[in-house]
């Protein structure tokens, strides 16, 4: 096969007929070969009763659907049904796809196009929300990203530079990063994913049309992540992809950002902070600042200094900035 339609599922019965049926309405049916590879992973709602009718309905179109199931009690969570989906496709490119969302008919044909070109490319996509006025700010954030800053704001933002709903790749990535991370409970399987394949010399690349309608919803399993789990992600890859090559550096912000950042990373990284950057005199007359749980005795007191008299390389919470000031 060319292409392999990856869809995990999990008490989806509310949204599946949208998901199933905007496979149907692709545009690059009858030009490519194309199956659907879906993985049900314990659902209660009925999902996996609907999903044998739409086996059906695809192999009357002539798409091969491979459908299997989890049969444990438990789910196995969203990179375990993955990659469950992945072993049972042949495909030379995976086009991934939730359960709740929606293509648009010219996805597979655009995002094939590019990842042909790139092979050792995730190819995202600009997309919609439904609804319309959910998560605004973030959703003209991820589409105006501009194309050059795709790999380099990795650390800014609490996912992925391309949102993993519109990942579309040949199956050499998959491959080379060894999958998904199978945890059972709420996990960011995608950043992940995602933090590696960069690591390993693997690129970002976007389709700048919408290709994708992205659904908000209660039950979408991203609310199940907590912000701590995302925060020590970044913090780990930051010290591990930068802080671990610098012999110092300043934390620029001294207030509330800054401090978490300096109490959460280890404690070698914390005796290369030269001092916290700030323009609040208030803080700036206050001198110093002491890690109350620092276990060094006596605690270090590290300096709180005008921008001005920083140098480079700053950290502003977990973003690199590379400039010199002046």
């Amino acid at each position: 096969m060319e292409v392999s339609v990856i869809v995990p599922v999990r008490n989806s019965i509310e949204w599946i007929d949208d998901c199933l049926e905007s496979i149907l309405n692709q545009t690059a049916i009858g030009t490519i070969s194309l199956e659907v590879c879906v993985y049900d992973d314990v659902s209660t709602d009925g999902s996996y009763l609907k999903l044998e009718s739409w086996k059906k309905t695809f192999e009357t179109e002539g798409i091969p659907m491979k459908l299997s199931r989890n049969t444990e009690l438990e789910p196995g969570g969203v990179g375990y049904a993955k990659n469950r989906c992945i072993e049972q496709s042949s495909g030379e490119y995976l086009c991934f796809l939730d359960s709740d969302d929606v293509m648009k008919p010219e996805r597979i044909e655009k995002q094939l196009k590019a990842a042909s070109q790139y092979k050792d490319a995730i190819i995202g996509c600009q997309f919609s929300r439904h609804p319309y006025n959910s998560t605004l700010r973030y959703t003209r954030w991820a589409n105006s990203l501009p194309p050059e800053k795709l790999e380099v704001q990795v650390l800014t933002s609490h996912g992925p530079t391309v949102i993993m709903p519109t990942w579309f790749c040949h199956r050499s990535v998959y491959d080379r990063v060894g999958g998904f991370t199978e945890v059972r409970k709420s996990h960011p399987e995608d950043l992940v994913f995602f933090y590696k394949h960069l690591d390993l010399g693997g690129h970002i690349r976007r389709v700048d049309e919408v290709l994708l309608i992205y659904r908000y919803h209660p039950g979408a399993m991203t609310f199940g992540i907590s912000e701590k789990t995302i925060w020590s992600l970044r913090v780990k890859r930051l010290e591990e992809n930068f802080i671990l090559n610098w012999k110092s550096f300043y934390i620029w912000n001294a207030g509330k950002q800054g401090r978490q950042l300096y109490r959460s990373i280890s404690e070698i990284s914390r005796k290369k902070v030269k001092g916290f950057c700030d323009v609040d005199a208030r803080k700036i007359t206050q001198g110093y600042y002491t890690f109350e749980a620092e276990k060094q005795i006596p605690r270090p007191k590290i300096p709180i200094v005008h921008f001005n008299d920083g140098e480079p390389p700053f950290v502003i919470c977990v973003k690199l900035v590379r400039f010199f000031l002046g």
